[in-house]
């Protein structure tokens, strides 16, 4: 299949204007290679997946920036953080060298840059294809679309979703996971990570998921670092406001992609889903993600939150920017129901000035004005 225009290429292209290294991070198999080298196709191109190339470099990395050009590709450098102070030296006494890195380890990535290449890099992250980014694609039913995901190997490739995923959580999830906290029982983190994917959408409850699993709290939560470092799941946290109010103060937990938290939920098929009793949760997952990946595309950092009173009352999606708050409650509902905006008004009554616009989105065709489709989301201002 031809190449996906991704939406972030212009504020890549445009980093690499000021910038002598630019960085695209992003979960595995999320596209990171196939868009800097559709951008940059002149450049050299090194992977250190190559674990007989890692080897080389490791042993003289002065010796291989040397030869591999002026303009290179480095994929996954984060197997080998050291190589970044090289790079800092390198562009630093030739200016005009210039450095592509990718990596899929977000944590250890950014503090290797943070002490290696400050003001020298610029940094972006890629996530699993967007809704505007599918075109035609993006018109499949929304239970089938929640199913397989937005990775590129099944939207372009048409991996099957029944090989990809499991495949995708043994080659990556478990492999990074053991290389990052040498883990000797995989098991404990195995339950973890599903009873994770059956809060989606729900409070973080670290203390609940330890008892569940037979770990410690203060594991729970060095496990959840590792899913939000490798891409996998992340957390939402609560907007706070200056209000008579009792809000929460715990976040809530999303993946960065439905395909997989599906997997993880044990859906085989996308009729599954149709009644499945995390479906609404899916849906709202979807939501969460296209708006986050809306923000990333543009190059910016994340601006989502939700609202949430002790009481129980809550909007989902909170969006913070310089003019204001736009608020949306998502329904997975294929029919528009007048109750959908109580909690909408509810908002605004209490903060007035402060939410810009106020909306649905919700899985029907008819679209009253304000009330959003999940396939246009992205059209959403």
């Amino acid at each position: 299949m031809d190449y996906i225009y991704r939406k972030i290429t212009p504020v890549v292209e445009r980093g690499a204007k000021y910038y002598p290294v630019v960085v695209v991070t992003g979960p595995r198999q999320s596209g990171k290679s196939t868009l800097c080298r559709h951008i940059f196709e002149s450049y050299s191109k090194y992977n250190l997946e190559d674990i007989a190339l890692r080897e080389s470099i490791m042993l003289d990395p002065k010796a291989f920036l040397s030869r591999c050009g002026d303009k290179v590709i480095i994929d996954e450098v984060q197997h080998i953080p050291q190589l970044l102070s090289y790079i800092q030296i390198e562009v630093d006494e030739h200016p005009e060298r210039r450095f592509i890195l990718t990596g899929s380890s977000n944590f250890a990535l950014m503090e290797s840059i943070t002490q290696s290449l400050p003001g020298r890099a610029v940094m972006f992250t890629l996530l699993p294809m967007s809704l505007e980014e599918l075109g035609s694609y993006s018109f499949k039913p929304t239970d089938e679309l929640l199913f397989n995901g937005f990775y590129p190997s099944v939207v372009t490739d048409q991996r099957p979703v029944d090989l990809f995923y499991p495949n995708y959580y043994t080659t990556y999830i478990e492999r990074d996971v053991r290389q990052i906290k040498n883990l000797t029982d995989i098991v404990p983190f195995q339950t973890f990570i599903r009873l994770i994917a059956g809060r989606v959408g729900c409070e973080m409850n670290a203390s609940q998921i330890a008892n569940e699993t037979g770990v410690s709290s203060p594991t729970i939560k060095s496990w959840l670092s590792l899913l939000e470092a490798s891409y996998i799941a992340f957390l939402l946290p609560p907007y706070f406001a200056n209000l008579s109010k009792r809000l929460t103060k715990t976040p809530k937990v999303y993946f960065y992609d439905t395909g997989l938290l599906c997997f993880l939920l044990g859906i085989e098929n996308a009729g599954q889903l149709e009644t499945h009793p995390l479906r609404g949760a899916v849906f709202e997952n979807l939501a969460v993600i296209e708006l986050l990946k809306e923000r990333m595309n543009m190059g910016k950092l994340p601006n989502l939150f939700f609202y949430r009173e002790n009481s129980g009352r809550e909007v989902d999606i909170i969006r913070s920017s310089g003019e204001g708050l736009e608020a949306f409650e998502v329904k997975s509902a294929r029919t528009f129901n007048k109750s959908f905006v109580k909690n909408l008004n509810y908002l605004k009554d209490i903060m007035g000035d402060k939410i810009k616009s106020a909306n649905v989105i919700y899985d029907g065709n008819n679209i009253p004005p304000n009330i959003f489709n999940i396939r246009s989301m992205y059209q959403i201002n």
